[in-house]
């Protein structure tokens, strides 16, 4: 690890605390790899997940390449052969390895990255504390948005070796599971109604947001109600029970066709043996429990799962605008990555006296039925950078609300999290809408 004492203090306020934020964020990623051997960190179980290794590298390639390699011009890259290796899909920065492939990378070893982060840390630390005030102008916007992709990855991290590990026969466990406690009931589904109208959705400009959550607009809300909690594993096992994935009248095209091709029977992690039904996570196989929020459905699932409850999934605006005035000037805060579970958990908050939106933050991201588009006026920022969201604004759906993986940090109401509609590794949940009654 790099020695924050080596280098003078940052006087400037700003630049100090974004020093100590930058030392704490690359921190907590090589706290996630402490609990796994190289053996782990190098596996890529499907095409969709990188290796541990990568994540770490990749996420020290995008501070070397779009701020040390522009901004320090005695910098010297720790290797030249990483800007190939760990380019993930910019297209203007230069070629890059192919994605699939990337399990493939024995080599540069795990201990390699890790003297590969610390040299590039080292020389952000330099930066954050040296640059001019006009080069810090310039950029002190880019350190934000290379942190908030640091904690995007910190989320992959723990989605990807959590499917790494479910596909190894032993079922081992990242972590150890927590203290054994009694399953709860599930807390009584309420309805929460909202009257709708000319709204506003999307962030508001004050504090970091991606470029994909603005601008801020009006859109147009018929009167709507949204489920009190999401859906949870005891209502979605009778969907399953009761036949779902195999009733294609409950099914989108494309989904029916997924699971006839895939063979899908369940949520992705659970299975069934002699009547009892478990549930992989990232503290090893458990019992499921059915007031655990679902986890790990496609948006091809959920939207199933939805007509055959008789529902629907709501629309990001409904989700947003519902949220919002459920919170108010409430900071996010829910079951995220800093409680350390990582797994989602049964709602355990007391009743209330009105019924109201639970679980909004945390648990697991929640499926809506918005496809992934552009707000009105948006613009991706030119160079490499405006590839970050803009270009994948085809083929995906809107996710909102954040997981138990989800660092505490990163998350807002405006968040909008997109996966294509088969994904089903994320953190993904969800919960119902319907018409005012």
């Amino acid at each position: 690890m790099f020695d924050l004492a080596a280098y003078p203090p940052v006087h400037d306020a700003e630049r100090a605390a974004q020093r100590e934020r930058f030392t704490e964020i690359r921190e907590q990623s090589e706290a996630l790899a402490v609990n796994l051997a190289a053996e782990d960190q190098t596996i890529q179980s499907m095409p969709d997940v990188s290796p541990t290794k990568w994540h770490l590298a990749h996420t020290s390639w995008f501070f070397e390449t779009f701020l040390l390699g522009r901004f320090d011009p005695g910098y010297r890259p720790f290797d030249p052969a990483f800007a190939y290796l760990f380019n993930s899909y910019y297209e203007a920065v230069g070629p890059r390895h192919p994605r699939p492939a990337r399990g493939l990378l024995s080599r540069p070893t795990v201990d390699a990255i890790l003297a590969y982060r610390d040299h590039v840390s080292a020389a952000m630390i330099r930066l954050i504390g040296q640059a001019s005030e006009a080069v810090w102008c310039e950029a002190a916007p880019l350190v934000e948005l290379g942190l908030h992709h640091e904690q995007q990855h910190q989320e992959l991290i723990l989605m990807d070796i959590k499917h790494v590990f479910s596909v190894n026969p032993l079922l081992p466990a990242y972590q150890a599971p927590p203290a054994l406690s009694a399953m709860r009931a599930a807390a009584p589904l309420h309805w929460v109604g909202f009257d709708g109208g000319l709204v506003e959705i999307g962030h508001d400009g004050g504090e970091f947001a991606f470029d994909n959550e603005g601008p801020r607009h009006k859109v147009w809300l018929e009167p709507f109600r949204l489920a009190s909690n999401p859906v949870t594993c005891g209502e979605f096992l009778e969907f399953v029970i009761d036949g779902g994935y195999q009733r294609a009248e409950h099914w989108l095209s494309d989904g029916w066709a997924t699971v006839q091709q895939q063979g899908w029977e369940m949520p992705l992690y659970w299975r069934q043996e002699d009547g009892a039904w478990h549930v992989f996570t990232l503290s090893g196989e458990k019992r499921l429990d059915p007031a655990e929020p679902v986890c790990h459905v496609s948006h091809y699932e959920a939207d199933a799962y939805a007509k055959w409850a008789g529902k629907r999934l709501p629309t990001e605006a409904e989700w947003e605008f519902g949220a919002a005035a459920t919170l108010s000037d409430t900071p996010p805060s829910g079951n995220l990555a800093d409680r350390g579970h990582f797994h989602p958990c049964a709602d355990a908050t007391p009743p209330d006296a009105e019924p109201r939106l639970r679980q909004l933050v945390g648990d697991v991201w929640e499926w809506t039925a918005s496809a992934y588009a552009p707000y009105p006026g948006f613009r991706a920022p030119d160079g490499a950078v405006g590839e970050y969201n803009g270009k994948f604004m085809s083929g995906q759906m809107v996710l909102r609300g954040g997981a138990a993986v989800t660092p505490a940090g990163h998350m807002r109401l405006s968040y909008r999290n997109f996966f294509p509609p088969a994904a089903r590794w994320a953190f993904s949940g969800l919960r119902l809408a319907d018409g005012s009654e």
